[in-house]
């Protein structure tokens, strides 16, 4: 069966919501998205690994996606690449429509909850995008807090680098975000830690050199400071963002 437009779309979806390394046919979200579409997980295992093929930032970790990629990969991935908000979008809308359900009900989104007229269609896409973009970077440092490398994922927050008030047009932008721990991202916004544009670990003075902080939150902070993160296999963060983060930052100190 020939792939038609609307199950690419999902299926990139997908690709961008799960670690590239585990695509494969033992992947829970792969194995019921091809149930959803009615093809073999092979399939759409297949279809992830197309588009990685096309992924600037695979090819930066010398990681290469399958062969054999079609002129219909190609034209979705060039639509939705730097638009992953219609994509998030566009795939719930379509699964909406596969499903005979309302588009909020497809997003997990207790209808109820919701105003009526366009604010709830504002809504629902925000929401929608809310989970794709923590699911997205999340998965891009495979579940790991870029500085402590804590894997719970429970724990782990899609934390903006430029704010939310700041820069209304990089919201929704992937690279805009590091994957940090619930408390590095507190004081990642505190400004007691900062990311450098070449993706090094500072730490502030405040916690170095305040005699309130413990020994042992001293042993961690001097280990970590000066250390690169741990970069993601995809959406690696935009220096331009990093560089006005850690200038706020110096001025801090």
């Amino acid at each position: 069966m020939n792939w038609t437009r609307e199950h690419e779309i999902v299926a990139l979806d997908l690709y961008c919501r799960i670690p590239f390394q585990k695509a494969n046919n033992s992947n829970k979200d792969i194995q019921r998205l091809a149930h959803q579409l009615g093809r073999t997980v092979n399939s759409v295992k297949m279809k992830i690994g197309n588009f990685g093929s096309f992924d600037p930032e695979l090819k930066r970790l010398g990681i290469v996606g399958l062969a054999g990629t079609s002129h219909l990969d190609e034209d979705i991935w060039n639509e939705y690449y730097g638009h992953w908000d219609n994509l998030a979008y566009d795939a719930r809308q379509i699964l909406a429509t596969l499903h005979q359900k309302p588009i909020e009900v497809e997003a997990e989104i207790e209808p109820h909850t919701l105003p009526q007229g366009k604010e709830r269609e504002r809504i629902v896409k925000q929401r929608i995008n809310q989970s794709f973009f923590r699911n997205a970077v999340l998965s891009s440092y495979s579940e790991r807090c870029c500085i402590t490398g804590i894997n719970e994922p429970h724990l782990l927050e899609a934390a903006h680098i430029m704010s939310w008030k700041e820069d209304e047009t990089n919201r929704t932008n992937p690279s805009n975000r590091l994957c940090m721990n619930a408390l590095m991202h507190r004081a990642y916004d505190r400004m007691l830690i900062s990311v450098t544009p070449d993706y090094v670990i500072c730490i502030s003075d405040k916690l170095l050199e305040d005699e309130a902080t413990n020994e042992r939150q001293l042993d961690f902070f001097r280990k970590v400071n000066g250390q690169p993160i741990i970069k993601p296999n995809r959406f690696l963060p935009e220096r331009d963002f990093l560089a006005q983060h850690y200038d706020r930052f110096l001025h801090t100190l």
